[in-house]
């Protein structure tokens, strides 16, 4: 749920990595598709695809939030093809698991992206209807 603290807890692993040594980026997609939307643009998209894929640990925050349209959805299968195995990253996400699939299209592209995520996924799901800034209010008062 939105305010539940999984950016929060997402970067504080990102910090935890950071301070360990590791090159980190945190990044929302709708982000990353517009970033590789303008290096494409520039003819930079090699280059840009490439710095992404060589992170040791991506933070995509509202993962899925808007449904990704076709060209984005293989821009996402190229950059989990090449991470998958080799570097980490964290997906923030609104939706369940169960629920990427529908937001991806439901094609067979989008089967493919997720053959590339959730077998070595771990899953953390935060419950509650709560956030933690009105739990932080309550705590105060």
């Amino acid at each position: 749920a939105t305010g539940s603290g999984k950016s929060f807890i997402a970067n504080a692993l990102g910090i935890n990595a950071c301070q360990s040594g590791y090159k980190t980026r945190y990044i929302r997609l709708p982000e990353l598709f517009s970033e590789l939307e303008a290096a494409r643009i520039q003819g930079k998209y090699h280059q840009v695809m490439k710095q992404f894929q060589n992170l040791p640990l991506v933070i995509l925050d509202e993962f899925l939030l808007i449904p990704a349209s076709d060209q984005e959805q293989r821009e996402l299968l190229e950059l989990m093809e090449y991470r998958c195995g080799q570097a980490s990253t964290i997906f923030c996400s609104q939706f369940m698991p169960e629920g990427w699939h529908e937001r991806l299209g439901g094609s067979a592209l989008a089967d493919s992206i997720l053959d590339r995520i959730i077998p070595s996924a771990y899953t953390m799901r935060i419950d509650g209807d709560v956030s933690m800034r009105q739990r932080k209010r309550m705590i105060k008062n």
